[in-house]
């Protein structure tokens, strides 16, 4: 069965699909038969990645799919090694090659490391140009968001950031909100993290809506007006994910939740000297030509 998808306005009045289906760590042999599937179910937010490297799978699925290309909204990443003016310029002009598309949804810088300035003046240039319909960021912290909105002229649409109930990341969201920035999700579900389909809260939220905890997990995402990616090899699971429209959670049951808030990334603390060397020394092919 297929469900529509409800939609949010984005800044620059483009529509983004509120739920999405994401490709990180999906093996590319994959990629192509999960994404078909995907956009079977009903998802129209597909995100991908330069570093996930398999934008290629993703491109033969959007093409092999009979929806609509104005019915689709793409999701890629720049990768770090592409930062700069024109390493970007490039660099978007191969990723669009690869996916096999005449524009991207949605071009996000995937770290706010390297030369985001620069990389950033190409995006809002690619943009003008119509080869991207909205540009953002993707693990900006606030105090990174707000270096960047202060010293440039175009604002980003979107910052993916994590978000799920073990770090609900509400300064985040509230800096996003201030500059009216879409707020999108990773690592909704946690990664399964602390045995979170079984958390004893989210389990008691659950039956009494007669929801699963994944169902429950993205209708609190929602009502907190969060864009979320999930991903899932489990076509029932695929399918589950998308029917949230048919219930609301009470004030009480997001207090229970906000309840499980540790303020702290799953990841580990993810702003490290050694993390920036670690994430800096990796190098793309696709970009190193």
């Amino acid at each position: 069965m297929k469900i529509e998808t409800e939609m949010v306005e984005l800044n620059n009045g483009v529509m983004m699909p509120k739920i999405g289906f994401g490709v990180f760590q999906i093996a590319p042999e994959q990629t192509e038969q999960l994404v078909i599937k995907a956009l079977a179910s009903g998802y129209r937010l597909i995100d991908t990645a330069q570093l996930y490297q398999n934008e290629v799978q993703v491109g033969q699925a959007l093409k092999t799919s009979d929806v609509k290309r104005e019915s689709l909204f793409v999701t890629s990443k720049l990768w770090i090694d592409a930062t700069g003016y024109d390493k970007t310029m490039t660099s978007v002009d191969r990723s669009l090659v690869t996916l096999g598309l005449e524009y991207i949804d949605l071009m996000l810088l995937h770290q706010p490391y390297g030369d985001i300035f620069g990389s950033w003046r190409a995006l809002a240039e690619l943009q003008q140009a119509g080869k991207i319909r909205a540009i953002g960021l993707s693990n900006f912290a606030a105090d990174q968001v707000v270096n960047l909105v202060t010293n440039t002229a175009v604002i980003p649409q979107v910052n993916q950031i994590e978000v799920n109930p073990w770090n609900q990341n509400r300064d985040g969201i509230k800096w996003n909100e201030k500059y009216h920035i879409q707020t999108e999700s990773f690592a909704s579900f946690a990664e399964g993290k602390n045995d979170i389909f079984h958390n004893e809260t989210l389990m008691k939220i659950a039956n009494k809506y007669h929801k699963t905890v994944g169902q429950v997990i993205l209708k609190w995402l929602d009502q907190r007006n969060v864009v979320s990616l999930i991903k899932t090899i489990n076509p029932v699971h695929m399918t589950d994910n998308l029917e949230i429209s048919n219930f609301e959670l009470t004030s009480a049951d997001m207090a229970d939740i906000a309840m499980l808030d540790t303020d702290r990334s799953i990841f580990g603390d993810v702003r490290t000297p050694q993390t920036v060397e670690m994430l800096s020394k990796v190098k793309l092919a696709m970009n190193n030509m």
